[in-house]
């Protein structure tokens, strides 16, 4: 297989983790990925609910496989304004609450003003709580401070800011010379990454694959229904997600993850077998797992009726809903699984 182009996948990484896009707030990393995917040549399309489709002619055109990768990420809205003028929170998808404590934001509101601010406990200073290192860290104990001169929730009106306005949390992303990439939300923006390594590999090697693909980037898989909806001629669906590390899995962060099983119930088993047995004949880094507390766009395609068959991989990503972190080996042994599973089947 010829090598994948590095400093590309790298460069998209980057751009797409450093636009903010909790779920219900991502046309922006849509409008961002429907450009690349032109510039590469590939017609798009979008459904009712914002998701992005990049059509893939195949050498069979009577079949079609679809592949997804999610672009929503977790976040926060506005729940309420206080009358001190801080926001009480509501999460958006399920980030791990203690892990934002005394992280950066954005405040965006509905007329486009984008205000920064910071996410603290209610308790934030030692020097004054007795509670400040013990209280729990959960949706009523934490609040945003915003950057601004404000001390009353008329204050904060004057903005412009208003309940259900989104608060969109500092990824952080890194790249380090090690190989290592670091970012809130690689889950699933890295995944959404390796695809368009994938459809850059195609370009450049010119190559076509077995079936007709659509390639789905989806907008609310955090919270339940992100591919529920299916193009109809769509046979099989692969989704593209991270891989979990901890205890009692096999799956590092250099690994392509493939998951049996996960709270949604077994894979479809001929394709888990198709995807085991590539990963060996390609000598690929790889693991299979199985993950009770995960679900993914397969799990709403069938839950939303659709008649298909269905499969998980993705590189594996240490600390997911939090600082996560994953290697660059993972992610191109990700992209050599679906680029040997498209060409083959």
């Amino acid at each position: 297989m010829q090598p994948f182009d590095k400093e590309y996948v790298c460069g998209i990484a980057k751009q797409i983790l450093n636009i903010d896009s909790p779920t219900g707030y991502t046309k922006r990393a849509i409008d961002f990925m429907d450009e690349e995917a032109k510039k590469l040549g590939y017609t798009t399309g979008r459904n009712q609910k914002g998701n992005l489709l990049i059509y893939v002619d195949g050498k069979d055109s009577e079949h079609t496989l679809g592949l997804s990768a999610h672009l929503d990420t977790l976040g926060l809205m506005v729940r309420s304004i206080k009358d001190n003028g801080k926001l009480a929170i509501t999460k958006v998808g399920g980030p791990c609450l203690p892990t934002l404590d005394g992280e950066y934001c954005k405040i965006y509101t509905r007329d486009g003003k984008v205000y920064t601010g910071t996410i603290l406990s209610c308790s934030p200073s030692v020097h004054v709580y007795s509670d400040a290192s013990t209280l729990e860290r959960k949706e009523d104990t934490m609040e945003v401070r915003i950057d601004e001169v404000v001390h009353s929730k008329a204050d904060v009106e004057k903005l412009g800011i208003n309940n259900g306005d989104f608060i969109c949390i500092d990824t952080k992303t890194q790249i380090t010379e090690s190989g290592f990439i670091k970012s809130r939300f690689l889950d699933d923006k890295i995944s959404a990454t390796a695809l368009m390594g994938v459809l850059k590999y195609l370009k450049d090697n010119n190559i076509t694959p077995q079936r007709d693909l659509v390639i789905m980037f989806s907008t609310y898989e955090e919270v339940g229904h992100g591919a529920s909806c299916l193009p109809e001629e769509v046979e099989e669906l692969l989704a593209v997600d991270m891989g979990c590390i901890g205890t009692d899995l096999a799956c590092t962060e250099q690994d392509v993850s493939i998951c049996a099983k996960d709270s949604s119930g077994p894979y479809d088993y001929e394709m888990i077998t198709r995807l085991v047995e590539l990963s060996k004949e390609n000598k690929l880094n790889y693991a299979v797992d199985i993950y009770p507390q995960y679900g993914s766009d397969v799990s709403a395609a069938l839950r939303g009726g659709n008649d298909i068959k269905g499969a998980l991989i993705g590189p594996g990503v240490h600390a997911s809903h939090g600082m996560e972190r994953t290697h660059y080996d993972g992610v191109e042994s990700t992209m050599k699984l679906v680029v040997s599973y498209i060409t083959k089947y």
